[in-house]
């Protein structure tokens, strides 16, 4: 099952007035057993389950401590099969926070994108959040476009990807691999 979809299991909108929370890029940890709806066929009761999250500033060096991360994390889970398509989904989608879901600029200057790695038995998802409020497209790039393939790449190495918005600001990209 390959493909963008995109779910919202992440939003909350809910009142503070209430005690209730609401997410956001800047405060969004993944949730005790959060899995993305679309590939929730994959899990089978009894597997292991683990997560990790890391802040990233929004500057280049990000995309190699974000590889940095993700290879550490992965030797860590003995998930080292998915370490090569682990690293390039990561640069792919901490590249395009960078490009498109960041403002560098005025007062969000200081915000950070946030990566993520949820285990469940032999399976990783990747989320990244950032400020951004627009959808990630796959597009087809034009032949001599430099650039432009990097959800191509995303949906080449993993079972399914997709996103969702966070509530009041910002979205979480999201791509499953498995072993």
């Amino acid at each position: 099952m390959h493909g963008s979809v995109p779910h919202h299991d992440l939003v909350q909108s809910t009142n503070l007035t209430r005690g209730q929370n609401q997410w956001s890029t800047l405060d969004w940890w993944p949730p005790i057993g959060w899995w993305p709806e679309p590939a929730r066929d994959l899990l089978e009761p009894g597997m292991a389950t683990a997560s990790a999250t890391f802040a990233l500033p929004p500057r280049a060096e990000s995309v190699h401590s974000a590889r940095s991360f993700a290879a550490g994390t992965l030797s860590g889970w003995q998930l080292a099969d998915l370490l090569d398509g682990m690293e390039l989904v990561v640069s792919e989608l901490v590249t395009n926070a960078l490009r498109h879901g960041m403002r560098l600029t005025g007062s969000r200057a200081r915000e950070a994108m946030r990566l993520s790695l949820i285990r469940r038995g032999a399976n990783v998802t990747c989320a990244i959040t950032d400020p951004g409020s627009s959808a990630p497209v796959l597009r087809e790039p034009t032949p001599f476009e430099p650039g432009g393939l990097g959800l191509h790449i995303v949906e080449s190495l993993s079972v399914c990807w997709g996103w969702c918005p966070l509530v009041p600001q910002g979205k979480a990209v999201w791509a499953v691999l498995a072993a």
